[in-house]
């Protein structure tokens, strides 16, 4: 089980596994033939108002997985998905952000890396 991170830009590879999309808009300039994306998961994404406020601020980081996380608490079918998909295999959480290190997918794989670790299915 494993969870990789790729931007919707990066050219996706035959080593991706399930290719996810994690955001709530699809990002521009990407055919969804050339993006190979299994699943668009857009109820994963952070709600609008938390993006606005984030803004890829790293000052905000740690305020924005707090909040972010108590989103995710509330769609536990959606983090369900997710994690049956990781038990078959590798998946992919793919997102448009420029920012490589302070992005909702980095934070999504930390939270469901907490839930694999306290053995929830």
């Amino acid at each position: 089980m494993s969870i990789w991170l790729r931007r919707i830009y990066d050219e996706p590879t035959r080593n991706d596994g399930q290719r996810v999309l994690v955001d709530r808009i699809w990002p521009r300039g990407v055919s969804k033939k050339k993006a190979q994306i299994d699943h668009w998961l857009k109820e994963v994404a952070p709600s609008s108002d938390l993006r606005k406020w984030f803004g890829h601020d790293p000052e905000k980081w740690e305020g924005f997985k707090d909040r972010y996380f108590k989103e995710l608490d509330s769609r536990p079918e959606a983090i369900e998905s997710l994690l049956e998909r990781v038990h078959r295999g590798r998946v992919t959480l793919v997102y448009g952000a420029k920012e490589e290190r302070y992005n909702n997918a980095v934070a999504l794989r930390e939270f469901l890396n907490a839930a694999l670790s306290s053995g929830k299915p």
